[in-house]
């Protein structure tokens, strides 16, 4: 089963997508992780990649396209694969289909963005030892500091409101259109993100066995 993952920042799509690699036996392929992959391999795309990321440039769509195409060759991806990260936008959707990438289920993780916002900048993270506690969820014995080597606990960039908001602003914009893509296709689930991780996983595994 071919299958894509869809969410905003922070509803969970990394956690998920390891699971039902887990269940099905088939690989999750991470955008950002195959992009390391390739560079460090210097497949053709690979150094293509490489040339724009050294000029500070970000990594065309035809480029990453690319090396997606090359990725789902892999004997791995034989029995199916989870796309995670991509397609982001309209125009690499389109270039997934138009390469004859057939995609079985589209699920959407649903989160609101009041939840994300929470969920993600009450993340905090120990700067010693990289220990990752939250303030509501899974909060310190002693306030701001770790645990396990009474390092200080910090508040990474990524994860302050300000920064999360302005993530949120680009998956609103850019990667929400891609759910009334696939709804038109017939290939679109939306699965509603709860409190605990297995009951989302849960719900998603439901999903995939309609």
């Amino acid at each position: 089963m071919n299958i894509i993952l869809l969410g905003a920042p922070g509803a969970g799509k990394g956690t998920q997508a390891e699971v039902i690699c887990d269940r099905l036996n088939i690989p999750a392929i991470s955008t950002g992780n195959i992009i390391r992959e390739a560079l460090k391999s210097g497949t053709e795309m690979g150094q293509k990649a490489k040339s724009f990321m050294d000029a500070g440039a970000l990594v065309p769509d035809e480029v990453v396209i690319g090396i997606i195409k090359e990725r789902l060759a892999l004997s791995d991806c034989e029995n199916g694969f989870i796309l995670d990260g991509f397609p982001r936008t309209i125009p690499q959707a389109e270039a997934l289909d138009s390469m004859g990438v057939k995609i079985d289920k589209v699920i959407s993780i649903e989160v609101s963005d009041d939840k994300i916002i929470k969920r993600m900048s009450g993340r905090r993270v120990c700067e010693k030892c990289g220990a990752s506690y939250h303030l509501e969820y899974k909060a310190p014995t002693q306030e701001g500091t770790c645990d396990k080597c009474a390092g200080t606990l910090i508040q990474r960039k990524d994860d302050h409101p300000d920064t999360v908001k302005a993530r949120l602003d680009v998956f609103h914009t850019e990667t929400e259109p891609l759910k009334s893509y696939y709804e038109k296709q017939g290939k679109l689930s939306l699965v509603e993100g709860q409190e605990k991780v297995e009951d989302t996983t849960a719900l998603l595994l439901k999903q995939l066995e309609a």
